[in-house]
């Protein structure tokens, strides 16, 4: 056999066997120490909620845009009792880090915490009640930015009537933009009458009804209200929608729904807004400095800007909302927000 023949036989084989290592080489995965996934579970409802859903899904895919996230991906809860299946799909497939979404899956975010010690886990709107040093609660002050949103609809009214349409009274949240709605409002004026109206849907639908809200807020129009404040998902959205459909004037919540939601256009002054996205990303980039909270974090809380509705936010008005904020940080204005049995 010739050198030159040898050569070529060497080559060929060389050549075999470096496209059979590759082709059985294994791929990467999310479980392989090297590669960053992260996971975002739902509430019950969809990921494009205009709501609390979609400020955390767009803060994960904000976080993974600026990083090196090797996965990132996510899962909608269309039934409560799918929480911890859909938790533990992330689980599973060795997602590194796992958002979830909502008061209702906070037991079941805990309990995933404590049973997979190297995965670290943000629940938004969740309360970490004992020690679990992989799990964040992150939490908002929704009382404020209730309170600034009431006292908004009592210097707007022209009835003295305003009204408020909620999800389930189950989550602690919900009740506070509720009371901190009527504490602002009775603040501005202590004759201002407020309707007040949980949804009785529960976890199962209480903030997934748009149909509820809509009928819920016409009532209250019907009753004399002129301005109504939507929070609870879907459910809030329908209610918003309706006021701007009667020509009422309307707010929204948990983030600045002129942005996602502009069927709410014709009535929307502002929102009552928690800072969903920049909390999401602040423990996100925690976790990639090592330098995760213990317990709880707590967001930040106010109003959205007024867009096309800014001429009716006089200069006196929002001096009295400015000093507002002030109190409300300092404590020299107490919202009173109760938690209801």
């Amino acid at each position: 056999m010739s050198k030159k023949y040898l050569l070529i036989v060497v080559l060929v084989f060389a050549l075999v066997i470096a496209g059979c290592t590759a082709a059985d080489a294994p791929e990467a995965t999310c479980a392989d120490e090297e590669t960053l996934c992260v996971g975002f579970v739902t509430d019950v409802g969809e990921v494009d909620d205009k709501s609390f859903n979609q400020a955390s899904w767009e803060a994960v895919q904000e976080f993974a845009a600026a990083n090196d996230v090797f996965e990132v991906d996510y899962v909608e809860t269309r039934d409560a009792k799918d929480y911890e299946a859909n938790i533990n799909l992330f689980v599973e497939a060795g997602y590194d880090v796992i958002v979830t979404s909502g008061f209702a899956i906070g037991d079941y975010t805990a309990a995933a915490a404590l049973a997979n010690p190297d995965i670290y886990f943000i629940g938004v709107d969740q309360y970490q009640g004992f020690d679990v040093p992989n799990f964040t609660g992150v939490q908002f002050n929704e009382d404020y930015s209730g309170f600034l949103a009431g006292a908004v609809a009592a210097m707007l009214t022209e009835t003295d009537i305003v009204a408020g349409v909620y999800g389930t009274n189950l989550v602690p949240p919900v009740q506070k933009f509720k009371q901190g709605f009527e504490a602002g409002a009775a603040y501005i004026n202590p004759d201002i009458t407020v309707i007040s109206t949980y949804s009785p849907g529960g976890f199962e639908t209480g903030f997934t009804d748009p149909e509820w809200g809509a009928t819920t807020a016409a009532q209250a129009i019907d009753n004399g209200a002129d301005i109504v404040f939507g929070a609870g998902g879907q459910t809030g959205n329908g209610a918003i929608i309706e006021a701007g459909t009667q020509g009422k004037l309307c707010i929204g919540v948990d983030v600045d729904q002129w942005l996602t939601l502009p069927e709410a256009h014709a009535c929307l002054v502002t929102s009552a807004t928690k800072l969903i996205g920049p909390a999401v990303i602040d423990m996100l980039d925690a976790y990639m400095t090592d330098t995760i909270p213990e317990g709880n974090y707590i967001g930040g809380a106010g109003l959205a800007p007024y867009h096309d509705f800014e001429a009716l936010i006089t200069g006196d008005m929002q001096d009295i909302l400015d000093q507002i904020v002030l109190d409300l940080e300092s404590g020299a204005i107490l919202t009173g927000f109760v938690l209801e049995e």
